[in-house]
């Protein structure tokens, strides 16, 4: 029997005591020069990225945007299973959903990644096919870390709550195998705290550390439940050795471990106030 996602996801950051996800956006743009001229300079970037981080990374997790041509695509089959072959598991942030044929398409992106991030906009059914993957994690859109995330997940419904409340009680119904996340971000620590009293039991991915400036406490405070979350950098671990040439993947590594460092502190003092 296939162990479901947060199971294999807990005993992952159990194994490396740590709770970091790194987020594996390969911007073309910024990858070193040295690498551009390899056949695939993303998979070469994230090669490196992987060896350098991989012991303080609970989980990795590439921004489908990042890969979307043939070549990207390529890249991206390459990353998940150098990852997989470092037991480390990936959580492809494609932010998918559909209706009908069409999702069940998204849906095969859960043949090579191990869980997904999906957007509830448009109901429950366009999510099912993601929600039958009784092994594979879906982290449901809740209430996202970009300034605008208020514009629509802010508003009051008739039921005096606000939309991404009844998002996360929906998360919570369609939680029936055990597989199900919410993405809440660190730059809103008001709500991250909100949304943890309501659904105690859904593990959380939480972005908006690093780059975005996050609530790193608040991150690990209300972002894991029973121990099991994930705290996501992006750029300010992968690119955190920009201006270091070849040696680039040493200061990922650093970053890496800094984050992980600094997180468990939090892990530790939260344990310490049960």
């Amino acid at each position: 029997m296939t162990t479901a996602f947060f199971d294999r996801l807990a005993d992952r950051i159990e194994r490396v005591d740590s709770v970091v996800s790194v987020g594996l956006d390969a911007d073309r743009s910024r990858i070193p020069e040295h690498l551009q001229e390899k056949d695939l300079p993303q998979w070469a970037f994230n090669r490196r990225i992987i060896d350098a981080t991989h012991e303080h990374a609970a989980c990795y997790k590439p921004n489908a945007a990042f890969y979307e041509d043939a070549d990207g695509w390529r890249a991206l089959r390459e990353t998940i299973a150098y990852a997989h072959g470092k037991d480390v598991p990936v959580l492809l942030d494609a932010k998918r959903a559909d209706i009908g044929n069409t999702t069940r398409q998204y849906a095969k992106l859960l043949d090579e990644a191990d869980a997904i991030t999906v957007n509830p906009y448009m109901g429950r059914d366009s999510l099912q096919p993601f929600l039958d993957r009784e092994d594979k994690g879906v982290f449901v859109l809740c209430r996202t870390s970009n300034p605008g995330g208020s514009d629509l997940q802010d508003l009051e419904l008739d039921s005096d709550e606000k939309l991404y409340e009844r998002v996360a009680a929906l998360a919570d119904l369609w939680n029936q195998h055990g597989n199900v996340g919410l993405v809440v971000g660190a730059t809103a620590p008001e709500e991250l705290e909100s949304i943890r009293e309501q659904v105690p039991d859904l593990p959380f991915l939480v972005p908006g550390i690093g780059a975005q400036g996050g609530d790193a406490e608040a991150a690990v405070e209300f972002g894991l439940s029973d121990g099991v979350g994930l705290v996501n950098s992006s750029r300010g671990i992968i690119f955190a050795g920009e201006d270091r040439g070849e040696q680039f993947a040493g200061a990922a590594g650093e970053a890496a471990r800094r984050l992980k460092r600094r997180l468990n502190q939090y892990r530790e003092a939260a344990d310490g106030d049960e």
